[in-house]
């Protein structure tokens, strides 16, 4: 099968002409906005299905649901989890004074009027109908309180959330636990999610995906970013874009994702947002980030739609070459992808947006650091205490990023159109790029993939040449 990684990602023919404007302005171009690029992306196959899996349901409804609300469809599974347990104490007493009090009332309304005549049983049915609509306004207060101080608290001041552990743990293979060579590694899922109201709790689709693996002893770091389109198993055996498993199931499937295609053990996790990133970079007093010609049209487009939708001013890039990039600026450069090398090239940007940020901070005082910390704790999705946050930043001195890199390896892939996926990325043996990513990670060049893995390489193998051929 051959490699057609430009033949997929090469979409000039179906760009809009710039308007010659001096501020770059060109902020009716939906093109920079990722809400609408589906026809690029086909994510219509699964942004049309229930918006969760039952594995991912059933492992939600370990922690408890919120009464079957509405609004827990639109929270990630963590948020679900903690609002439940909270919204379901109204929930519980909504239900026992409804056995307790409305209906055992209306059961007695009924069974006096018979004894009494029918002015007994209007008293009784009007009284009941009054205890009814108090309880109807008592329980929607108590639901009100629960939103208040759960779900819009989480919602805008994220920081610290509980993953289920036993899901995660179930999507650790036996290979890995026994693996002697990973267990000096903390490997952290970082994702970066299309969210620009730093609502990272929805069901958002994670346009970032990578993985930062840290040496225990040395300090070194290495990071591989999981192309947001690599066709892999969603940890429910549905095989389709990665970036759906957390759309799908929040930050608890796509480390389960990660940890069942990848052979990995991942157990922590930081998601962001566009806002968080802007702000972390802000505080940081910007990063040194060299810029092309062909990347400055773009980047001021991002800037535009986000200033807009952020409500910020921004200022346009205007040369190329080494310079400090402001918070909006460097966010809108991880998001460039209409340039030579596309989304793979864009996946090389947000690691070098992240490195920037490592170098900078590795300048700063400690007391710099934590105040930068705890702005952006508020503004993340993380399974990480902010005490543990601050412990790792008081060695940051010892972490150096040695190597960088993307998944699937650049010789293992290729391209094409899977069914309802849509244009993927394509691991052509999965197998083989597991090994290639432990030797890349944590340099066992003898690593052997787990049985899973190989099951999950056979069916891709077997979809591949279904959609495109072998």
């Amino acid at each position: 099968m051959s490699n057609r990684d430009n033949e997929y990602y090469e979409r000039d023919g179906r760009r809009p002409a710039r308007r010659n404007d001096d501020r770059y302005d060109d902020r009716y171009d939906d093109r920079y906005d990722d809400r609408y690029d589906d026809r690029y992306d086909d994510y219509d196959d699964y942004e049309d299905r229930p918006r969760r899996s039952s594995q991912s349901s059933s492992r939600s409804g370990s922690r408890g649901s919120a009464s079957g609300s509405s609004r827990d469809a639109h929270r990630s599974s963590s948020s679900r989890g903690q609002a439940s347990r909270s919204s379901s104490r109204p929930s519980s007493s909504r239900s026992s004074s409804s056995r307790g009090g409305s209906g055992s009332r209306n059961g007695g309304s009924g069974r006096g009027g018979n004894g009494r005549g029918g002015n007994g049983k209007k008293k009784n049915s009007k009284k009941a109908v009054i205890l009814l609509v108090a309880e109807m306004l008592l329980a929607c207060i108590l639901v009100y309180v629960a939103y208040t101080l759960f779900f819009k608290v989480d919602v805008t001041k994220v920081g610290k959330v509980n993953l289920n552990e036993e899901a995660i743990t179930q999507s650790i293979s036996e290979t890995v636990v026994n693996d002697e060579k990973m267990k000096g590694y903390t490997n952290i899922a970082l994702f970066g999610v299309d969210a620009r109201d730093e609502e990272l709790t929805k069901n958002t689709r994670s346009d970032s995906i990578i993985i930062a693996s840290i040496n225990n002893d040395t300090g070194e770091v290495k990071l591989c970013s999981v192309y947001r389109d690599t066709y892999l198993n969603l940890s429910n055996d549905t095989y389709t874009k990665c970036n759906a498993a957390y759309a799908q199931g929040g930050p608890e499937q796509a480390i389960s994702m990660l940890n069942m295609n990848l052979d990995m053990d991942i157990s922590d996790f930081i998601t962001i947002g566009f806002r968080g990133l802007t702000d972390v970079v802000d505080a940081l007093g910007g990063v040194t980030i060299d810029v092309t010609d062909a990347e400055i049209s773009h980047l001021n487009n991002y800037q535009s739609t986000m200033a807009q939708e952020l409500k910020l001013n921004y200022t346009p890039v205007t040369s190329a070459g080494v310079q400090t990039l402001n918070g909006l600026q460097a966010t809108a450069y991880c998001r460039i992808r209409y340039t030579a090398g596309d989304d793979f090239r864009r996946a090389e940007r947000q690691r070098t947006v992240l490195m920037a940020c490592l170098e900078k901070a590795q300048g700063m005082s400690y007391s710099q650091l934590e105040t930068v910390a705890n702005n952006a704790f508020k503004e993340t999705y993380t399974s990480l205490d902010i005490s543990e946050i601050l412990d790792m930043l008081k060695g940051i001195t010892k972490y150096k990023v040695v190597d960088n890199n993307g998944f699937p390896n650049e010789e293992m892939r290729a391209t094409g159109t899977m069914g309802k996926a849509g244009s993927c990325v394509l691991p052509v043996d999965l197998q083989s790029n597991v090994k290639w990513l432990h030797q890349f990670l944590f340099n066992d060049s003898d690593y052997e993939p787990s049985a899973d893995v190989q099951k999950y390489s056979d069916k891709i193998k077997g979809d591949v040449n279904k959609y495109i051929g072998g």
